[in-house]
């Protein structure tokens, strides 16, 4: 049963602990935040070249040169904004392609096909609309300006229009319009080039394969893809290719991956020896041994992602985004066949392509692949692709110039207008169905990825909660870990506010850093041979710091045990086998820290509050409602 014991407030350092987001859920978020400084640069640049448009061109137009020896690279302010720093922002959003390639949606192979073919249909359906527009004239050459979703101002409109969304509608817009994010710089690089110097490709291309080659060989040392990037990005930009490329590149080699517990367990035995004799080489390799534990991905997304977000992207704006507005343009732009493609290429050829290529997909294969989320939130999420900014305007500064190149702009902002409007309504429609309807039309009916490989069993496992729960709550913890002392109060807040969620306690004690945490789960495995599992658990949480043999024995008197029997089993350590399943259990789900949670099987990638926790309850039960499915029946209590 569940004890009655009141939650108790979450301590003070609550919050650091609170923010352990996955890169994932930290990307959504910071791309989420950083559309308003987005926002903030167009509407700048705007009234800049309204208020005084002769210091906009020339502040754009000076000339920034680096000269080593007789070599020289030149180029103006703007020319360095967009083939210089918008280098990284592709390498950005490849990482994110690679990490949800390795670790998100698209690890199964069998999911990459959706958002592959979406990615496409939501190119082709607003191509076709520009083409159709500009048929037979010189502007049809800009047909890549209607093309790419903006992820960055895509993400941060839907977090606006679309509030209360599931995260998975996020995902799914992510992973369909990195596709076209990647292929627009396939565009740049082969459409939108200028003469191409042939040797120096050849040059760029065998620096990128020795970068690879590096990648290959797992060398972990970052300055060598930093001197081999930068060198692969001189050449591809003397060679007349755009050397965004570089950046696609480099963010494609970099793997993603947890870290493993035999990584951070010598991470953790390299600050031992520092702490026992802290000297500067010890303290250099243990920051190594830290350092090398998170993979190349994460390690690159931390450094350039909030550079990519908050400065770069909006930089590019800045420059970019300029367009000197009068009504007689208004007049002529909107009657422009260049503006007017774009505009309705975007508008109504993104959810037009996207969601025709999805239900294409669905269709032929008979059910087998389908959308991740509902119908109606693949419609939302069509509509918000509608948004391309950031290619969309560097692919229109190299295709047009002069009083086209501002028709072009025109159409980029109108489209991001009217997209975001769109997809207010497509959501404000979804929102007024019956509860029951709503909730298909967002989370649809495909089977989501179960990310815990050991399927709870009730006859081993520790559960609390009511046997029939539509909801089951895993979590591997550590008795010694007081991350895991801070969440249980929350626990118990979820078991009160939820009548239908069951909680399943795994071990992990992570022997490296708590010396005492493998002892304690022993302990509570003797209580539960005698029925007592829970008030022992309870117990050894109230005291992180007291995990001693003495200890476990005042406690087994306090709860009631057999202390004899308790003895024996303590110094035959005769249950440490059910805590070696847990923690080899953990190792088959990629989990090496604590606490980790899993909701209905599915790994649980936000911050651990009660609001975050609760969000992902409610979204599992409503899911568990639509399929029929719940928590193992039977669940037996101990």
């Amino acid at each position: 049963m569940t004890s009655s014991r009141p939650a108790s407030p979450l301590p003070s350092g609550v919050t650091a602990w609170a923010r352990n987001l996955t890169p994932l859920r930290q990307f959504l978020r910071t791309e989420t935040g950083s559309a308003a400084v987005l926002l903030a640069a167009t509407v700048a640049a705007l009234a800049w070249v309204n208020i005084d448009p002769r210091s906009y061109g020339t502040v754009w137009g000076t000339e920034l040169s680096f000269h080593l020896g007789r070599a020289s690279l030149s180029g103006d302010l703007y020319t360095w904004v967009n083939s210089g720093l918008m280098t990284f922002f592709f390498l950005v959003v490849a990482l994110e392609a690679r990490r949800e390639f390795d670790m998100g949606e698209l690890r199964q192979r069998s999911r990459l096909t959706l958002p592959l073919v979406a990615g496409i249909g939501g190119m082709i359906g607003p191509v076709a609309i520009y083409l159709a527009f500009n048929a037979g004239r010189s502007p049809a050459r800009g047909w890549g300006v209607a093309m790419s979703t903006d992820t960055a101002f895509a993400l941060g409109a839907l977090a606006l229009v679309g509030r209360r969304l599931p995260d998975r509608v996020r995902t799914y817009l992510l992973t369909f319009s990195v596709v076209d994010d990647l292929a627009g710089i396939v565009v740049i690089a082969v459409v939108y080039s200028g003469r191409v110097r042939p040797v120096p490709l050849l040059a760029g291309a065998g620096f990128l394969a020795l970068a690879a080659l590096a990648r290959f060989r797992r060398v972990r040392y970052g300055p060598v893809y930093l001197v081999l990037g930068a060198a692969a990005w001189i050449a591809v930009f003397s060679s007349g290719v755009d050397p965004v490329v570089v950046g696609l590149v480099l963010g494609l080699l970099a793997y993603a991956g947890s870290a493993s517990r035999d990584d951070l367990e010598q991470a953790t035995d390299l600050f031992r020896l520092f702490r026992e004799q802290p000297t500067a080489e010890l303290a250099q390799a243990a920051k190594g041994g830290v350092r090398t534990a998170i993979s190349p991905n994460d390690r690159l997304q931390q450094i350039f992602h909030p550079w990519s977000s908050y400065v770069i992207v909006p930089l590019f704006a800045l420059a970019n985004a300029g367009i000197t507005i009068s009504g007689g343009f208004l007049a002529r732009a909107y009657s422009s066949p260049i503006t007017l493609g774009i505009l309705v290429g975007y508008v109504a050829g993104k959810p037009a392509g996207t969601v025709g290529a999805a239900w294409l997909v669905t269709r032929l294969s008979r059910g087998r692949i389908r959308p991740p989320i509902g119908w109606a939130a693949v419609a939302g999420a069509g509509a918000i692709a509608g948004i391309g900014f950031t290619v969309s305007l560097l692919i229109a500064s190299l295709a047009f110039h002069g009083t086209e190149l501002q028709e072009a702009k025109a159409g980029v902002l109108s489209a991001a207008l009217c997209a975001s409007g769109l997809t207010w309504i497509v959501f404000r429609l979804t929102a007024m169905l019956p509860k029951r309807l709503k909730i298909r039309a967002l989370l649809g009916t495909a089977d989501a990825i179960i990310d815990l490989a050991v399927p709870v069993d009730p006859h081993r496992d520790h559960l609390r909660g009511p046997e029939t729960a539509l909801v089951t709550l895993v979590e591997y913890a550590d008795f010694e870990c007081p991350y895991c002392g801070r969440a249980e109060p929350i626990v118990r807040e979820l078991l009160t506010d939820f009548g239908d969620l069951v909680y399943v306690w795994r071990h992990l004690p992570l022997r490296d850093v708590h010396p005492h945490a493998e002892f304690a789960a022993e302990g509570a495995e003797a209580a539960a041979a005698q029925g007592k599992f829970w008030p022992m658990h309870d117990l050894l949480l109230d005291h992180p710091g007291a995990l001693t043999g003495r200890d476990l024995l005042d406690y087994a008197g306090q709860i009631g045990l057999d202390i004899d029997r308790f003895k024996a089993d303590m110094r035959a350590h005769a249950r440490a086998g059910h805590v070696a399943e847990d923690v080899d259990s953990a190792d088959l789900s990629g989990v090496s820290g604590t606490p980790t949670f899993f909701v209905n099987g599915r790994r649980h990638h936000g911050e651990y509050d009660i609001e975050s926790l609760s969000a992902a309850v409610r979204a599992a039960r409503a899911r568990a409602v639509l399929d029929g499915t719940g928590a193992p029946r039977g669940a037996a209590q101990s």
